[in-house]
């Protein structure tokens, strides 16, 4: 392939250049603080690994792993997103302004990810600190094993909604096809109504707190105990 073309609007094309060669540039050292990419055609693993203060905006659907663990980075993607999009991202923030597949932020230790559409199944799945917020709807499995981290849901959530829960809080507005084992409803206290207030107006969505449900872990199966062991 050609090595990638930047121009005065550093606009780098895959169509005219590999998925590495536009990786490493957004990684070298002397990489521009703003970048479009264009003619991403589902690309896999596109913007991954960014660790510096850098924006940008993926022009088209990408395949899997996008913008997979990201620091510091901004990473837009003006389309719909492929499995594990922002996987085990540290920080930064990943925008998706259409629909995600299964298992986006998987494994996220923090910054915020953002899904104006929906996202299938698994999403936030093992998430661990990580902020979520999803326009629309979610799959099953979500939150499975969420460690920590915060998931808001201004749609409605799949079945086996935060199976094996650890600490992560979830927040959904709509209905909740089933509960995972150990998650329970929560009460939605003043607390939480301002965490509620503040992820939602980071993420971009007119939303009133008191129209979400809180669902957290019941803590009964941290430690084994033969009572609970139906649950298991």
């Amino acid at each position: 392939m050609a090595p990638v073309a930047t121009t005065e609007a550093t606009v780098l094309n895959l169509v005219t250049s590999s998925t590495r060669a536009v990786n490493e540039r957004l990684t070298s050292p002397e990489a521009p603080k703003t970048v479009t990419v264009t003619g991403p055609q589902g690309a896999h693993a596109l913007a991954c690994g960014l660790d510096s203060d850098i924006d940008v905006t993926i022009d088209g659907h990408v395949g899997y792993y996008c913008a997979g663990m990201n620091q510091h980075a901004t990473v837009t993607v003006n389309g719909n997103a492929g499995v594990g999009v922002a996987e085990n991202m540290m920080s930064g923030k990943v925008h998706v302004k259409g629909d995600a597949s299964q298992s986006a932020g998987a494994t996220a230790h923090g910054g915020l990810l953002v899904i104006d559409g929906n996202a299938a199944a698994r999403c936030g799945i093992s998430m661990k600190g990580v902020d979520i917020v999803v326009g629309g709807n979610i799959g099953h499995m979500s939150a499975f094993m969420g460690q920590a981290g915060r998931l808001v849901v201004l749609g409605d959530a799949g079945e086996a909604l935060g199976d094996s829960l650890y600490e992560a809080r979830i927040y959904v507005r709509g209905t909740v096809a089933s509960l995972g084992a150990d998650c329970i409803k929560k009460e939605m206290r003043e607390e939480h109504l301002t965490e509620l207030r503040e992820l939602l107006d980071r993420a971009g969505f007119d939303a009133d707190p008191s129209e979400f449900t809180r669902y957290g872990s019941a803590r009964k199966l941290y430690n084994f105990h033969v009572d609970n062991a139906s649950a298991y």
